[in-house]
């Protein structure tokens, strides 16, 4: 047998010890083409969840919707740029879809809990620990978390932000054993719009040339596309965390995907697990600055487990306090690392300290 054939199917295999995972419902699965929630589609998917919680894993949903859902109560035929449109939106959706869960999950005999979540929440410390305990707490007990963002009234994660991204967060915030992204297509596709295209089964090494293979949504009511989803999965493989790309449109994908088939595309997790206060530093923030080191340091940080020292640092960016977490780049300004910077931004650009800028303890390698 060939040998990375075999190797893949080793990865699949892999998938079948998953005890926690996160499953991603996108609006194009989930709603009808009159922007309605589409009955029939949720309920099998409700029944793929409830059959995968009845083998006594743990399931945390990420359902996107709200907008979608609320969309056609409202009348829109596309999706509103206005943030007040979009809010009114996700406030009419939400309650929709949370009642269909309820009642589809609650015939199979199990519990839901709404759970909605702002970048803020995962992003400040505290905040962070406490809504892990929460899920967790929730997991023990038996019920099935259903996460969204709060659409209704925040407004950064609407304007920038996705459920993608939130999946994958929420993934490295348990963290999880397995991220499963469902969406209208089997995975991602090589030569996509092509003649002959082929759905890609398993991504070693998500590079550059997979990259290119993304592209962007054109649906009314969704954000994002390929190209979100590949962001997620760089952040899930990166703490050590499978993800999988596959339609949910599928009866039993679910039931496919956790036997080891060969289903949708899997991003397979780096070997090196990262510890959750690295995968806090690493996910949850918007970096307040950029540090921009030369070769020598980069070397040192990457592949010699070293601090970051002030010799190393070329120039710097942006307007951070010390212990916010910067961005670190190469000199072709490449983000290679994130780290909590011990000093401010003044300190750093006056080149005023000779002591550790990110100590090795507060530096992650992406």
């Amino acid at each position: 047998m060939d040998s990375s054939l075999n190797l893949h199917r080793m990865h699949r295999a892999s998938l079948k010890n998953a005890s926690r995972i996160v499953v991603k419902l996108g609006t194009g699965v989930l709603t009808d083409s009159r922007k309605q929630p589409d009955l029939e589609q949720i309920s099998q998917l409700a029944a793929q969840i409830a059959a995968v919680r009845a083998q006594g894993k743990q399931v945390v949903i990420v359902s996107s919707g709200a907008v979608g859902a609320g969309m056609g109560v409202l009348g829109f035929q596309k999706r509103p740029a206005d943030l007040s449109q979009l809010q009114a939106c996700a406030a009419v959706g939400q309650p929709r879809l949370m009642t269909l869960y309820e009642r589809l999950l609650a015939e199979a005999g199990f519990r839901v809990a709404q759970v909605l979540l702002t970048h803020d929440d995962l992003e400040h410390h505290e905040r962070h620990l406490n809504a892990r305990s929460t899920l967790v707490t929730l997991l023990q007990h038996g019920v099935i978390p259903i996460i969204n963002e709060n659409d209704a009234t925040s407004f950064t994660e609407l304007k920038f932000g996705d459920n993608d991204k939130l999946s994958a967060l929420v993934a490295c915030l348990l963290p999880a054993d397995a991220l499963i992204i469902l969406t209208t297509v089997d995975g991602l596709l090589e030569n996509f719009g092509k003649p002959n295209p082929r759905t890609i089964s398993v991504v070693e090494n998500l590079d550059a040339t997979v990259e290119k293979m993304a592209r962007g949504t054109a649906s009314e009511t969704a954000v994002g596309g390929m190209a979100s989803k590949l962001q997620a999965a760089k952040m899930a493989v990166r703490a050590g965390i499978p993800m999988i790309i596959a339609s949910g449109k599928k009866k039993a994908v679910l039931a496919r995907i956790l036997e080891g088939a060969e289903e949708g595309t899997m991003f397979v997790a780096q070997p090196d697990k990262l510890a959750g206060r690295k995968r806090w530093i690493a996910f949850f923030h918007h970096a307040k600055g950029t540090l921009f080191v030369d070769d020598g340091a980069r070397k040192a940080l990457r592949e010699n487990g070293k601090s970051l020292l002030p010799p190393g640092v070329a120039r710097s960016e942006g307007e951070f306090a010390a212990g916010d977490v910067v961005r670190i780049c190469d000199l072709n300004g490449t983000e290679f690392a994130r780290g909590i910077c011990d000093f401010d931004c003044a300190t750093v650009q006056a080149r005023s300290t000779r002591a550790v800028l990110v100590h090795r303890d507060n530096l992650v390698i992406l």
